[in-house]
């Protein structure tokens, strides 16, 4: 599927969501939230699909929002709107079921940093830079990036981050928890590739399930949680796709995982 913002590919088990706005770094307006939403609502209904990645065309993964776009904006019909907007889809990234990796090509700055905040996995090319610099233009993140943020890096460096509106490298993103590692610029796609490669091959089922486990756990308190955690893992239990596992390992042969 081509959209004039938004790309999507399917290679095997795994679907790749490209934003195509080369020509403004892939800043994201309302258009192009749309037609990302459109895009994992593809993606996520394809039972072929089993992981889905994130990147950029070009210089960027995401510099950040429309800047012209949001200059026209007043407070409340930018609530009403793209901020309304924006919301939601970050929100159904965040939640979708399949697990979700992004390939940081480059730039990943404002909306572009709130935007990875909401993926499982982050692989950042050695040319990548990150930050939320809303701050020099007089605004703060408002895609999430205040919350996220906060629950991801300790929170004296998220302050700092928002607060001086700095960019940093690639590893120093690694170095506080915000990605999980870098790769040579050239080898971005081919290291994504197999990492999602891995992640599909296990139990469709299962991964779902331990997602919505982590995401519902990580806003309970601890004895909650727990309790959360063992009530799923008892319907895991339950599935055809966990004995199949076990099954494997005891036969010393591959597991055939159906997503059931």
């Amino acid at each position: 599927m081509t959209d004039d913002a938004v790309l999507v590919e399917v290679d095997g088990p795994v679907g790749q969501i490209t934003i195509n706005r080369p020509e403004t770094l892939n800043a994201l307006d309302v258009p192009t939230c749309l037609a990302l939403e459109k895009a994992l609502d593809r993606l996520e209904a394809d039972d072929a699909v089993r992981v889905i990645v994130v990147t950029g065309a070009g210089r960027a993964f995401v510099a950040g929002g429309d800047i012209g776009d949001l200059n026209s904006r007043q407070g409340l019909a930018h609530y009403r709107e793209f901020g309304e907007e924006i919301h939601r889809v970050f929100r159904r990234f965040e939640t979708c079921d399949k697990p979700t990796i992004a390939a940081v090509n480059g730039f990943a700055l404002g909306g572009g940093t709130e935007l990875l905040l909401c993926l499982d996995i982050r692989i950042l090319s050695d040319k990548a830079r990150l930050g939320l610099p809303e701050i020099t233009l007089g605004i703060f993140p408002g895609a999430g990036g205040t919350q996220r943020m906060i629950r991801q890096v300790p929170l004296c460096r998220a302050k700092e981050l928002m607060f001086t509106g700095d960019h940093i490298p690639a590893d120093e993103a690694v170095a506080i928890g915000l990605a999980n590692r870098v790769v040579p610029h050239d080898e971005l796609m081919a290291e994504t590739r197999a990492l999602a490669l891995k992640i599909a091959e296990k139990s469709p089922l299962t991964l779902k399930l331990l997602k919505r486990t982590i995401g519902d756990g990580a806003d309970m308190a601890l004895p909650s949680a727990l309790r959360h955690e063992q009530a799923t893992i008892s319907l895991v239990m339950d599935s055809r796709d966990a004995h199949e596992g076990c099954s494997a390992f005891l036969e010393k042969r591959k597991a055939r995982f159906e997503g059931a």
